[in-house]
């Protein structure tokens, strides 16, 4: 797994995490148990910290950066594809839809959902447990019964996807 130190600090890797052979961790990274983290997916952590806790998932060419802070994703989270995740703060077992994008000091409640494509703007507060649409994302609606299913299976899906790739993927 790609792997850097930057400037003498390296990513701390639970062993029982999963990181794709083509994701990128850099710098001051801290990967919990059960944490996957998706072939293309950059975490980069050369200005401030980042957490990624337990049972998370990160998934293919999502990206991971933090301003001068700590930038936490919380346990169970799921960040779908090609998201960007920025200087923020994401709730346990929120979900944040493909290509979505949270921007600097944003807090997502846990539970929260927010739809494929939204923008969360610097500092904004989406409360747990709702369904976050727009760009700018300002609409908040109760979660649907299908979006509560999301939440409450993604992760645990993603963990047991992320070991049958760590047994089953192999180089040709």
């Amino acid at each position: 797994m790609p792997l850097f130190s930057f400037e003498g600090v390296s990513p701390t890797v639970h062993p029982d995490a999963w990181i794709a052979p083509t994701a990128t961790l850099i710098g001051d990274v801290v990967v919990e148990k059960d944490v996957s983290i998706w072939y293309g997916a950059v975490v980069r952590a050369d200005f401030g910290k980042i957490v990624i806790r337990e049972g998370a998932n990160i998934q293919d060419n999502s990206v991971i950066h933090v301003g001068d802070g700590v930038c936490e994703v919380g346990r169970n989270v799921t960040v779908g594809h090609m998201c960007l995740v920025h200087d923020c703060t994401v709730g346990e077992q929120a979900l944040i839809g493909n290509g979505a994008t949270v921007l600097d000091q944003a807090k997502i409640g846990s539970r929260a959902l927010i739809a494929a494509g939204a923008t969360v703007a610097p500092n904004a507060e989406v409360p747990a447990e709702v369904i976050a649409l727009g760009n700018p994302a300002k609409k908040f609606v109760p979660l649907s019964d299908s979006a509560r299913a999301w939440i409450d299976h993604n992760a645990e899906i993603y963990q047991q996807l992320a070991r049958r790739h760590r047994d089953g993927t192999k180089p040709v």
